[in-house]
């Protein structure tokens, strides 16, 4: 097995790993309940996503101030995705936009079952349930 062969089976490898991350996050961004969340899928499945990608692009660069060169523009864009999603978040907080609450409003959850358990036997649900179970509303 040459070492060309390999290294053209490892680009592959990682383009494959990095597009699945790219897709994680387009995941992220069409599945996820609010702004906030929305906002740390893409940032962070995405900024995995372009480093696979950037890896496995280095791997078929024949000169190092190429590599160099893809690896500051890697750093720039993990820069300034942080810095955009940081702006983002915050003006949305100033306007308003509150994020959802751990386990609020999902099916399942466990705030859920004890609210409607305590529903059914009349003692106080909500955040007098969760004090009892030692959670901090």
């Amino acid at each position: 097995m040459s070492v060309e062969l390999m290294v053209n089976g490892l680009t592959v490898v990682l383009l494959v790993i990095g597009c699945f991350f790219f897709l994680a996050g387009t995941v992220g961004l069409l599945r996820f309940p609010d702004l906030y969340c929305r906002l740390h899928a893409l940032t962070k499945a995405d900024a995995l996503g372009l480093g696979f990608v950037t890896a496995g692009v280095a791997l078929q660069l024949g000169a190092w101030h190429e590599i160099l060169l893809l690896a500051a523009l890697w750093l720039l864009v993990l820069s300034a995705a942080a810095t955009v999603c940081h702006i983002l978040a915050s003006e949305a907080l100033a306007q308003g936009v509150e994020p959802i609450q751990a386990g609020a409003g999902r099916a399942g959850s466990m705030d859920s079952e004890v609210d409607a358990s305590s529903a059914e036997d009349g003692s106080e649900g909500g955040d007098g349930a969760r004090a009892r179970r030692g959670v901090s509303p």
